[in-house]
């Protein structure tokens, strides 16, 4: 779990890292904007592939880059399900179940190919960002950006008490486990749900105790944040070489 959602990786040494952030997040949203607006799956594939494996070479265990796609490609295994059944007219496959004919179709195939395929290249990039970049430095690159304070700020709180309620759901989990909550499917059902009411009621006691706490602290509305330091030329280069590289990749696969 501590591997799963810390940010340790982001405080490692190596030549991404050590990149300015606002140059990475402005090369991650070109990678996005290309994933977008690619017409075929080719361009969405080659940008995943090339961020797991920068991932894997620098050092990121591959358990780890698997555990945080999983999600995302749950996603698109529905995505590509439901377009190939609910869209298109050139059958591809059928089958029945009971007194439902289902029939998947080509065009519906391949737009649910697509639209994956764009899924799990915008979520590779970003997950690539997110290891080679600590929170902060994205919280401070977006205030730089002009990002306006109050977004900024509910997404430092957001991502500072994410943890305390993970492990908030653990610790009820697993005194569930204990009383043998989860011994039966029925069990199971009811413990869930007991789990979720519980995490909902001390999220927001949790909020409550945190804005006494900042007021307390003198909180006024506004969080303070730190200036960040001026453009330097060096910084821009990784910039200079890497934008014209994924306009000309956008171009040459496209069209």
């Amino acid at each position: 779990m501590f591997d799963l959602f810390s940010d340790i990786f982001a405080r490692q040494d190596n030549a991404v890292s050590r990149m300015d952030p606002r140059c990475k997040m402005v090369i991650a949203l070109g990678l996005i904007f290309a994933v977008i607006l690619s017409s075929r799956p080719i361009l969405p594939l080659a940008v995943s592939a090339f961020s797991i494996a920068v991932m894997l070479l620098l050092g990121i265990p591959g358990r780890i880059v698997l555990l945080r796609l999983t999600a995302p490609i749950g996603i698109v295994t529905v995505l590509v399900a439901l377009q190939s059944f609910m869209t298109g007219g050139t059958p591809l496959v059928s089958f029945r179940v009971a007194n439902w004919v289902f029939t998947a179709t080509h065009e519906g195939l391949s737009r649910g190919l697509l639209m994956g395929a764009r899924v799990l290249g915008s979520v590779s990039v970003v997950l690539l960002l997110g290891f080679v970049t600590p929170a902060y430095n994205v919280f401070n690159a977006l205030r730089w950006f002009g990002v306006p304070e109050g977004w900024v700020e509910i997404a430092v709180l957001v991502y500072r008490y994410s943890f305390t309620l993970l492990d908030q759901t653990g610790d009820v989990a697993e005194a569930q486990s204990t009383r043998l909550g989860y011994s039966s499917v029925r069990r199971s059902i009811a413990s869930v749900g007991v789990l979720a009411g519980t995490v909902m009621t001390r999220s927001i006691d949790q909020a409550l105790r945190t804005y006494e706490a900042m007021v307390l602290r003198g909180y006024r509305g506004r969080l303070p944040f730190g200036p960040f330091p001026a453009l330097r030329r060096s910084d821009l280069y990784p910039l200079m070489v890497a934008m014209p590289i994924i306009l000309a990749c956008y171009l040459f696969l496209e069209w």
